[in-house]
């Protein structure tokens, strides 16, 4: 798809096509069609992380309720978004260990339970060892700098998102 098609695409369209990019957060493709047209995929990144970025900190923490845990519930229960499957599935969390489930599923649970949102890392940027060592490092941090810290996890969720559904090739 080229960036001159997103540019013409109907408010609906848009919604159904764009709604994910951040994990069940439809609101953010709602607020950024206004934003159209866009020069390119690098400008309707923008316009969505100027959005998330004027979010309160209570709007970015259920921002950040919205994804689901790293190979949790959702994902044993076969519930997961299809982004997430494959982004779960290319850090090789669909392929865990009894011993790494429960190390993974136990840092889950501290993590939420500390921070009130699940843990957050670009799984397609990391590898299982990775994110396990993440998430164990992580639980040592103060709230407000995991929130921080999820909100640029989810920036390069949501711009390898983008990049799978358009082309970078076009411009107006």
């Amino acid at each position: 798809m080229l960036i001159t098609e997103v540019n013409k695409m109907r408010f609906k369209e848009f919604i159904r096509l764009f709604g994910n990019v951040i994990e069940s957060c439809p609101l953010v493709a709602a607020t950024v069609w206004s934003d159209l047209p866009v020069r390119n995929l690098e400008s309707l990144q923008t316009s969505i992380e100027e959005f998330v970025d004027q979010l309160s900190s209570a709007g970015k923490v259920g921002m950040l309720r919205c994804l689901p845990d790293l190979a949790g519930r959702l994902a044993a229960a076969g519930q997961m978004s299809d982004d997430s499957k494959l982004e779960q599935k290319a850090a090789g969390l669909d392929d865990l260990t009894p011993s790494e489930k429960s190390q993974i599923n136990s840092l889950n649970k501290r993590y939420k339970d500390k921070f009130g949102f699940p843990f957050v890392i670009c799984a397609r940027e990391n590898k299982k060892d990775a994110i396990l060592k993440g998430l164990a490092q992580r639980l040592n941090n103060e709230k407000d700098q995991e929130i921080r810290i999820g909100v640029s996890e989810v920036k390069k969720i949501c711009w390898l998102r983008l990049t799978r559904i358009v082309s970078q090739r076009s411009s107006l």
